[in-house]
């Protein structure tokens, strides 16, 4: 299997720790992208010119972390994906992290740009929706167990320290904060973990 994967971006942190997870990332092979420059074998694999973007062994491209992770996942029969009701916890905490990460991968771009009053609400929408989805983890907390829940939520909280660091997530949320650092200690983040820029 082929990986089209940016060590900056947390849905291709998150495939490759279900992958570490699943016991298959010494199957895959990485292949450094940038999405950004659109280049021709990304492009050729998936014409939305995201990542991260996975090439099976039967020449597939399977683009969308969570498609991705749950393909992953059934390859190694494994229990990132739970069936009967724990399942709707972990696709609803997976819907959450990946909603954290939408909101600060998009509100970081729209940071970057000349400062405008319609951009300033669309940003402070962003980081209204982040707070709130911390808020909600902080009173919900998610359970110990490793799952797709679990590990879309930890890299949405690693990719804030990663882009938001002076946001300081952890003030007042101290159960959170918590959860997260024993999350941290896990091999799949451990060995994911991204370079500090």
């Amino acid at each position: 299997m082929k990986l089209f994967f940016s060590p900056t971006s947390p849905y291709a942190r998150k495939v490759l720790a279900v992958a570490i997870a699943s016991g298959l990332d010494a199957q895959i092979t990485i292949v450094p992208t940038n999405p950004h420059d659109s280049p021709a074998d990304l492009l050729a694999a998936n014409p939305l010119s995201k990542i991260p973007c996975l090439i099976t062994d039967d020449g597939v491209a399977l683009f969308d972390s969570p498609v991705i992770c749950e393909y992953l996942d059934q390859i190694a029969a494994g229990t990132l994906f739970p069936a009967g009701a724990v399942r709707w916890r972990a696709l609803r905490n997976q819907a959450i992290g990946d909603g954290i990460m939408d909101a600060a991968v998009q509100g970081r771009g729209e940071a970057g740009r000349p400062v405008e009053e319609a951009r300033t609400a669309v940003i402070a929408r962003y980081k209204a929706a982040v707070t709130r989805s911390l808020d909600m983890l902080e009173s919900t907390l998610p359970p110990d167990h490793l799952s797709i829940g679990t590990l879309s939520i930890a890299c949405a909280l690693g990719y804030l320290d990663l882009r938001f660091a002076a946001d300081a997530w952890r003030h007042g949320r101290p159960k959170l904060t918590a959860w997260y650092a024993k999350m941290a200690e896990r091999p799949e983040m451990m060995k994911t973990e991204p370079p500090k820029a």
